[in-house]
């Protein structure tokens, strides 16, 4: 990447990935089902949520904060797009065909759930994502690159405890008992936490392996966190 303006065919695949990995756990949340036999439950949603984190390290550590700035906005409005479509598919007519009709009942069920979700989302993922990113570039130039696996569990553990802090009480206020929104809350950050460190041996090789092959190691120095600060790439 010789200009920095620029982006290689791997960061777009990463950032479509994450988008994708978002937009799809919003549709996932309302599936929630029990951890074993504990008195605890986890979203449908950490399936895949958890991956648009380790994505945003691996993008913030490789090519900076300006950039996962801007994938970060990609994931909000792409959340957005598929909440509005939902709202709009879910208010056409009924289906000519009677036999049609439970199916689009059932559609309209899950999916009428999605745009609650996905304001929520939006809000949460682009706060959480964004202090995700903002700790792992400050703690990066702190530690001059040293650290890759704690400073990942680390960013990923603040940004996951903002988003669920957010998201939680609004999606499920009123469907939920306070206690039972903030066990899901305790229970969704521990295992997102929990993935990560599992899955940090991978995360690592994986930035390793980007760093050589794209030729940067990016470090933020003198640089905005404005978070609207688009342009500045």
């Amino acid at each position: 990447m010789s200009n920095n303006n620029k982006f290689s065919t791997t960061f777009v695949w990463m950032a479509v990935l994450s988008c994708v990995c978002l937009t799809c756990s919003n549709i996932y949340v309302p599936r929630t089902w029990q951890v074993g036999n504990l008195p605890l439950q986890l979203t449908g949603g950490i399936v895949l949520f958890p991956i648009s984190y380790i994505i945003n390290d691996c993008l913030t550590e490789v090519y900076g904060y300006r950039k996962t700035r801007l994938v970060i906005w990609m994931g909000f409005t792409m959340s957005l797009l598929v909440s509005l479509s939902s709202l709009l598919v879910c208010s056409l007519p009924a289906p000519l065909s009677p036999e049609s009709v439970p199916v689009a009942e059932a559609f309209s069920t899950v999916f009428t759930l999605v745009p609650r979700t996905m304001i929520a989302s939006l809000v949460a993922f682009f706060v959480g994502s964004t202090v995700n990113s903002w700790i792992m570039s400050r703690m990066k130039l702190a530690s001059k690159g040293k650290g890759f696996g704690w400073r990942a569990v680390v960013s990923s553990l603040g940004g996951e405890f903002v988003d669920s802090l957010i998201f939680f009480p609004f999606v499920f206020w009123g469907k939920m008992g306070a206690l039972d929104i903030l066990g899901v809350m305790f229970t969704q950050v521990l295992a997102k936490t929990a993935y990560e460190v599992i899955i940090l041996p991978v995360t690592g090789i994986i930035v390793r392996s980007l760093k050589q092959k794209e030729g940067i190691d990016t470090f933020d120095n003198n640089i905005s966190y404005n978070p609207f600060r688009l342009g500045d790439i």
